[in-house]
């Protein structure tokens, strides 16, 4: 597939670690590749951009700079506060992070109340600190849920409520989401917007641009199998579709299949789509 000069990659990272747990070892790259992968973005002449600045564009703002990129990352993984942020400091780059508030460490405690599996991640005390040192703190739900497959009461507990956790502790309005799993629907996106925030990410596996949606943002998924070919043609602006486009039939399937399975008490997972 190509794209076009429009094409901005919105690269979307979860763990970074030689030694993830199992369940999120498929979308975990190590060290070492992430930092190839961030001097492949600098070599490929990109700017690093704050997700604020293309959701400005996305909202009829200042344009982007010509080839602009962003990085983004899911869950709230404690290697964000060890590995990745020492990565970025030293390349001066920005990036948001997504934080799902019932898998934080409370202090001197485990998490509770997280549909996500052990693995460890941040607290809140290192939450705070990468709020203060630039890092940009978003929302990723209280649970990690499904989303499009929430009766109201709960999808509202989950968008208010994360938010309404993070400016707690942050003392600042918190202004970036991203869907888990990357799945949403038009009364998902219209709650996250009540809610107060400003733009929500998804996955989409595809190029975000000028004219794409600010609560559908979409972004080009990071992997352990991600080869190297694979992520230097993102860096160059073509393999991958650029949004946006019609949401796919197969989506549109897949969710009614979640839906149905959620409300028989069987809920599924699956690798996150658009």
């Amino acid at each position: 597939m190509t794209s076009s000069g429009n094409a901005v990659p919105v690269f979307l990272y979860h763990s970074v670690s030689d030694d993830p747990p199992p369940w999120i070892a498929p979308f975990t790259v190590s060290p070492r590749v992430f930092a190839e992968q961030l001097d492949r973005i600098a070599d490929a002449g990109l700017t690093v951009v704050p997700l604020r600045r293309l959701v400005a564009a996305l909202r009829g703002g200042p344009v982007l700079p010509p080839r602009s990129a962003v990085l983004t990352f899911d869950d709230g993984f404690a290697d964000f506060y060890w590995t990745v942020t020492p990565l970025l400091t030293d390349r001066d780059l920005p990036a948001t992070l997504y934080v799902t508030t019932g898998a934080v460490h409370p202090p001197g405690g485990t998490a509770r109340g997280s549909l996500l599996p052990p693995a460890p991640m941040l607290n809140w005390r290192q939450i705070a600190t990468l709020d203060a040192c630039g890092i940009e703190i978003g929302g990723h739900t209280r649970t990690h849920p499904q989303l499009d497959t929430l009766p109201g009461r709960k999808l509202c507990d989950e968008v208010f409520g994360c938010k309404r956790d993070l400016e707690e502790l942050l003392s600042h309005p918190v202004e970036s989401f991203a869907h888990p799993h990357g799945y949403s629907n038009a009364s998902v996106r219209r709650k996250v917007q009540k809610a107060g925030w400003s733009s929500a990410t998804s996955v989409g596996y595809a190029f975000s641009s000028p004219a794409d949606n600010a609560l559908r943002i979409s972004r080009l998924m990071v992997r352990a199998d991600t080869p190297a070919e694979q992520f230097q043609a993102w860096t160059e602006g073509w393999g991958a579709p650029v949004a946006p486009y019609p949401e796919r039939l197969r989506t549109r399937g897949w969710r009614a299949y979640r839906r149905v399975s959620a409300g028989l008490g069987r809920p599924v997972g699956g690798p996150p789509t658009d």
